[in-house]
């Protein structure tokens, strides 16, 4: 039996970080399960997106997870399968899905080490954060499998880029907190992605192995000095 794109990509973040410990294909809910989630995570949810959503709940030390995923979206990816061909036409989709089953992947990876406080801003800002690096490899990975060279080229990669992070519209949001977040970690997600793309493959799996352990604060940190310590040829 064939392997969902799903379970894939999970697999694929499980070898480059560590493994969750459940198969987070078991999390995925339907749209009356989101509806009901979305009325008690209270107004701001809203304004989320209605391709996808991940909703956390923990109680003691129990940690529940929600992955939704619209019929919508669904069916997109299976007319135009990523894993045949990234295109226009199926980029926005693969965004979508990735981020959110990286959300609850390293939502539970962070419960296991010990955080709770799931509700705060500075928990869902390290989320999102890490969430757009992670899919930007994936994207590169994508691209690189259907190159003869298995090489991305300048082009390939301004491409990705204008689709993950040009195209992110913070200012949607009537949400000041869910504004501020969206534009502040696209701009931090863009700095670092450029840093990673002039690393070696081992390099940049021990950078962004070091880069998910740290907090919200720390993150930031890690990136304003590699900002700071790029040179103008853009080499760190």
């Amino acid at each position: 039996m064939s392997e969902t794109l799903f379970s894939q990509i999970q697999k694929l973040f499980e070898r480059t970080y560590t493994h969750v410990g459940i198969n987070l294909e078991e999390c995925i809910i339907d749209r009356a399960r989101c509806a009901q989630l979305s009325k008690l995570a209270g107004a701001s949810a809203r304004e989320l997106s209605e391709l996808a959503r991940t909703f956390l709940r923990h109680a003691g030390d129990q940690l529940y997870v929600g992955i939704y995923y619209s019929r919508w979206l669904i069916d997109q990816l299976e007319q135009h399968d990523p894993r045949a061909g990234l295109s226009d036409g199926n980029i926005r989709s693969l965004i979508v899905f990735v981020e959110e089953l990286n959300h609850a992947l390293h939502a539970a990876l962070q419960f296991k080490n010990g955080e709770r406080e799931i509700g705060s801003e500075e928990f869902a800002r390290n989320l999102e954060l890490q969430a757009q690096v992670d899919t930007y490899l994936v994207l590169l990975l994508f691209v690189a499998f259907f190159r003869k060279t298995q090489k991305v080229s300048r082009t390939d990669r301004r491409w990705l880029r204008f689709h993950l992070f040009a195209r992110q519209c913070p200012d949607a949001f009537r949400d000041e907190t869910l504004r501020g977040r969206y534009l502040e970690t696209c701009e931090l997600a863009a700095s670092y992605t450029q840093y990673l793309d002039n690393l070696n493959g081992l390099r940049r799996l021990e950078e962004i192995r070091r880069f998910r352990s740290l907090d919200y604060p720390g993150k930031k940190t890690r990136v304003f000095a590699l900002m700071e310590r790029t040179t103008p040829d853009g080499v760190g």
